[in-house]
């Protein structure tokens, strides 16, 4: 088997093995490849995989040997999933690998939005301390969680993970599923104005789908309270990013924590760089050594079920 991986730099820059995928085949591995250079690299490839680099339905045509697409993530929408059926080409993912670093990461925004632990570790190495004539000080309000309400928009196994450590902290948990699902009976399940409504942190867990799309916008945001926080490590294009920016540059939301935006890398002019109290970190939740460890072990699974004529984590 030609196993060709698109772009394994950001799932293994080098402290992580390949030899798993290597005791299956000849394996190429490739750092990165651009739009124009997939066709050339993927020609005799019959496993491939990709994290983020597209396959569309024009290239997908023009693979002939091509049986298989391994996405290294879980979300799917790069790959043209409807050409691949067509062509009996299974598609797999890699689910549940990271959900409790991206939890982690989710309160870790949290805590530095409200206890801004970074600013202030940041204020004392440049001599603020030690020029301050108090022994104590602070630059923004510190805000304790507990008896707070978090609401969770979408329910699933990072969602849950969320409110778990939100519960830990003393915090109400409120949730909202964008499709409804059966979930723990401790939790109060709301419509999505209601979460909105009540909760003093939003945070989104949701899959980007046509129903998800932009679903924090400038009306959406109204519903949020005075002084709220929204966190979002899921997907960016679930966020209508100039409606944002202005509720926190007005003051109308106290601050954002993002780990994903609409476009990554974003261009300069994207209007949550500069926006007021939004901590933007670069889709970096889901990349523990742990977790990475997780997704390639899983990756690995994946093929050798394919191989052995029982496929799983199917998409198509």
């Amino acid at each position: 088997m030609n196993i060709v991986i698109l772009d394994g730099y950001t799932l293994n820059p080098g402290d992580l093995t390949w030899e798993g995928l290597q005791a299956i085949g000849q394996t190429v591995i490739y750092e990165r490849s651009s739009p124009g250079q997939v066709l050339e690299r993927a020609r005799d490839a019959e496993i491939l995989l990709t994290n983020k680099v597209e396959l569309t339905r024009a290239q997908i045509e023009r693979l002939p040997r091509l049986k298989y697409i391994g996405v290294l993530a879980t979300g799917t929408n790069i790959v043209d999933l409807q050409s691949a059926r067509q062509r009996g080409i299974p598609v797999t993912n890699v689910p549940g690998y990271g959900t409790s670093s991206v939890a982690q990461t989710t309160i870790a925004l949290l805590l530095e939005l409200t206890q801004n632990v970074g600013l202030h570790a940041q204020t004392v190495r440049e001599s603020q301390w030690v020029r301050s004539p108090d022994w104590s000080y602070w630059q923004r309000p510190l805000i304790e969680l507990h008896g707070l309400t978090m609401g969770i928009v979408g329910f699933g196994h990072i969602g849950q993970a969320v409110g778990k450590l939100a519960s830990a902290f003393g915090m109400k948990v409120i949730a909202f599923n964008p499709r409804p699902k059966p979930g723990p009976a401790t939790i109060q399940f709301v419509s999505l104005e209601s979460l909105l409504q009540q909760s003093d942190i939003v945070s989104l867990h949701c899959p980007l789908t046509p129903e998800t799309s932009q679903m924090i916008n400038a009306q959406t945001l109204s519903f949020m309270k005075p002084g709220a926080f929204l966190l979002n490590t899921s997907r960016g294009q679930l966020i209508e990013e100039q409606a944002l920016a202005e509720a926190l540059n007005s003051g109308r939301l106290a601050g954002a924590g993002l780990d994903v935006l609409s476009q990554e890398p974003p261009t300069a002019q994207n209007p949550l760089l500069t926006a007021k109290n939004c901590v933007i970190t670069p889709h970096l939740a889901w990349a523990t050594r742990a977790a990475r460890m997780r997704l390639l072990n899983i990756a690995i699974y994946n093929i050798r079920a394919f191989l052995s004529g029982k496929p799983e984590n199917v998409v198509n």
